[in-house]
């Protein structure tokens, strides 16, 4: 019983997912991301840093739903084909995901967190309360930080009066 050509063009046929990954996904951007180190671009950089973000989002995914994966047989081929998607150099499809959804997303929050205050590095003076107030007062405008200190007072206030009061001059 000997492999013909018919067999083995079979057996890669049907396992072309399993040979293909490894290099599509793994190899080939390792190579281009260690390529987009040397150049100067920014462009390239943003390109390999996107599709590792995204590679590690697809690969926590997978580990997540393994178990659901399992019961599609074609998830392997989808996954192939959006990686080559994600890639190649042709499509750009790292650089086009970045810039229609990761980027509006980040640029343009739904959720607006309060001023967390920053600081330069090791030898300059933190951010102090008064920065952080001015920062908000220029993103948000005056009469939102007005609501945001009425809102504060009223919270405060009504801490205040839930607490229980013991008096001293309670009698046993």
């Amino acid at each position: 019983m000997g492999i013909n050509g018919d067999n083995i063009f079979t057996v890669v046929a049907k396992n072309i997912d399993v040979l293909a990954m490894p290099l599509v996904s793994l190899v080939f951007p390792l190579y281009c991301s260690i390529k987009a180190i040397e150049t100067k671009s920014s462009a390239d950089d943003q390109q390999w840093l996107t599709y590792w973000v995204l590679y590690s989002l697809i690969t926590l995914f997978e580990l997540t739903f393994a178990k659901l994966l399992e019961w599609f047989p074609i998830w392997s081929y989808a996954k192939l084909i959006g990686v080559c998607w994600l890639v190649l150099p042709y499509f750009n499809g790292a650089a086009y995901v970045y810039e229609h959804f990761v980027r509006p997303f980040y640029m343009n929050p739904q959720v607006k967190l309060w001023y967390t205050p920053r600081q330069n590095d090791v030898f300059t003076k933190p951010d102090d309360i008064l920065t952080a107030a001015e920062k908000y007062i220029q993103d948000n405008g005056p009469q939102a930080f007005e609501r945001l200190i009425a809102r504060a007072d009223r919270e405060s206030r009504t801490r205040r009066s839930s607490y229980t009061i013991f008096h001293d001059d309670y009698e046993y």
